[in-house]
């Protein structure tokens, strides 16, 4: 009953708060991690009739002394809101000071994967990855930071919402690859930036990465076609060597013969080729594309 009481003292006037209210609370701001103790002493700077605190889990109050501690061994209580309330023997005669308490809890998860959409993605094609987590508080303190290898790509705050208790929240990033970024690896960090009082660095929790497989079409080491002179006897090459994903494969085609065995090879090496045109095919799943080798007889005194 007696914290009762000395709470409707304060309800039967205007209760005063804010500057010039005689009570200092140490620390003012508060972070603690859920499940974790906390200790915030209460304490009035001129002559008090009645100090305490009026709380859902920890209330207290004293007649004698001019400070009070609100004191919790494992805070879980996601709506506590911890007031320090003084009635005194002087005007103004009520006055409160409420925690700025931060109780905190990192996610169960943060996992990443691409939204409708499985296997390889293609160069060129724009996709969305989906970061999710799972059971975080308070959201309004979360910064979801998208990585690509080492380099932030973007990031993505949580300001404009207002849940105190854990909350499922999750974020899209746009991405639109190119053949270098085949290998690639995508991850989603969770960092809860919970200001000076929080733990430092501010604790975090990231996703197991993503790691990007992109096909692109073949493309040719030297794309412009060639022109060889042949020497009778002596070994010559056409390289039609492209990069691709999926591996490129490679066919030729000639009205001179093929040598034997290297039709389906990226190259063509032989002291028996004659003159005339080689084309190449280099082709995978996506496109194929061709080159083209004329190799010409050598001019007599050239």
């Amino acid at each position: 009953m007696g914290n009762t009481f000395f709470r409707w003292i304060l309800t039967l006037c205007m209760i005063y708060s804010g500057e010039g209210c005689s009570l200092v609370l140490k620390p003012s701001r508060v972070v603690v991690g859920f499940g974790e103790p906390v200790s915030v002493s209460c304490e009035a700077t001129r002559p008090v009739r009645v100090l305490g605190w009026e709380s859902v889990i920890s209330a207290a109050h004293t007649q004698q002394d001019l400070s009070v501690q609100w004191k919790v061994d494992s805070l879980i209580d996601w709506i506590e809101e911890p007031i320090c309330y003084g009635v005194f023997f002087t005007a103004p005669r009520q006055c409160e000071e409420k925690l700025n308490l931060v109780l905190y809890k990192t996610p169960d998860s943060v996992s990443i994967r691409p939204v409708n959409h499985s296997g390889p993605m293609v160069e060129g094609n724009e996709y969305q990855l989906l970061c999710e987590v799972q059971n975080i508080a308070p959201v309004q303190y979360l910064t979801l930071r998208w990585y690509k290898g080492q380099t932030e790509v973007y990031n993505h705050s949580f300001t404009e919402l207002t849940s105190s208790s854990p909350v499922q929240v999750s974020s899209i990033l746009m991405v639109t690859p190119t053949k270098a970024e085949n290998g690639a690896q995508y991850r989603c960090v969770a960092e809860l930036e919970l200001g000076p009082e929080g733990p430092q660095p501010p604790p975090s929790v990231t996703s197991e990465p993503l790691n990007a497989s992109v096909h692109f079409p073949p493309t040719f080491l030297d794309p412009v076609p060639a022109v060889l002179d042949l020497t009778v006897g002596a070994e010559m090459t056409l390289n039609c060597t492209a990069t691709g994903n999926p591996t490129p494969v490679y066919s030729w085609q000639s009205s001179n013969p093929i040598p034997e065995g290297m039709g389906d090879e990226a190259a063509l090496t032989s002291s028996s080729l004659l003159p005339g045109t080689y084309t190449c095919t280099a082709s995978n799943t996506l496109e194929k594309k061709s080159k083209q080798f004329i190799v010409k007889a050598k001019t007599k005194g050239v």
